[in-house]
């Protein structure tokens, strides 16, 4: 797909700020709006070539039946709410949406994108301590955990938040450990070694901690490992990760 002058040089100003990195001072919040204040006009349409996966998420979510009609969902880490969109028509039959970002200029643009959205509710606010004033259906997160310091927190306030019964759905980029668990897919050396660095710089960080915690934490799980292309780096292709896992009567944060 050929791009026009106009989003070339839009797509310029976005690769400069992913150059530029992110902040190593500040709070996180001040890190996240120093990195993406910049370029927040231009992050969904960046992005669309770079985030794979969200809406086969959201797919698996509807499929998996966690959003009863009137049901209440809440996306952690939900940047300019453009996630959102992949749930179409379905979204009017919810009964609440709750979108928890920590970035002021992305929140800003989610606000813009869902003012006529009367169930669609955005939240400036952590993903780690936020919380719903009653347990909800579903909750998910579309490549957020990464960017997240204290992902741990977040998946435990995730699940904390959820019905018994209910379901967490993540998308990810990751790595693999060196030798990982029966079943699931070996990254090679190389690739183990180059994503880590390379996504480091904007403040992702990959690994394989978080998926192995997500597992432990909702052993009823269903997962899917892929690989991805990236944009403006040919022939490369990162792994990401879909999980969707419910959550049993008994299940509970594990101890860190």
């Amino acid at each position: 797909m050929s791009l026009s002058a106009a989003t070339l040089a839009a797509e310029f100003k976005v690769l400069l700020a992913l150059l530029r990195g992110q902040p190593s001072r500040g709070s996180h919040a001040e890190r996240l709006e120093a990195f993406y204040a910049p370029q927040a006009g231009r992050y969904d349409a960046f992005r669309e070539r770079l985030l794979h996966g969200r809406g086969a998420l959201i797919a698996e979510l509807i499929a998996a039946r966690a959003l009863p009609p009137g049901g209440h969902l809440v996306e952690l880490g939900a940047g300019t709410g453009r996630n959102l969109l992949f749930f179409g028509e379905r979204l009017a039959a919810l009964g609440r949406v709750d979108a928890v970002d920590l970035c002021p200029a992305l929140v800003g643009e989610a606000r813009r994108r869902t003012e006529a959205m009367a169930r669609v509710h955005v939240h400036e606010d952590d993903a780690c301590r936020w919380q719903p004033a009653a347990p909800v259906d579903a909750v998910y997160l579309a490549y957020a955990l990464t960017m997240i310091p204290d992902w741990k927190a977040a998946i435990d306030n995730a699940i904390a938040m959820l019905k018994p019964g209910g379901h967490l759905g993540v998308v990810d980029f990751y790595v693999s450990a060196a030798e990982p668990a029966p079943g699931l897919v070996r990254h090679s050396a190389l690739t183990r070694a180059f994503w880590p660095r390379w996504f480091r710089h904007d403040g992702v960080h990959l690994g394989p901690e978080r998926l192995a915690y997500l597992r432990r934490c909702l052993p009823a799980h269903r997962l899917v490992e892929a690989m991805a292309p990236v944009p403006y780096l040919p022939g490369l292709r990162v792994p990401y990760y879909r999980l969707i896992g419910h959550k049993s009567d008994a299940a509970a944060p594990r101890s860190r």
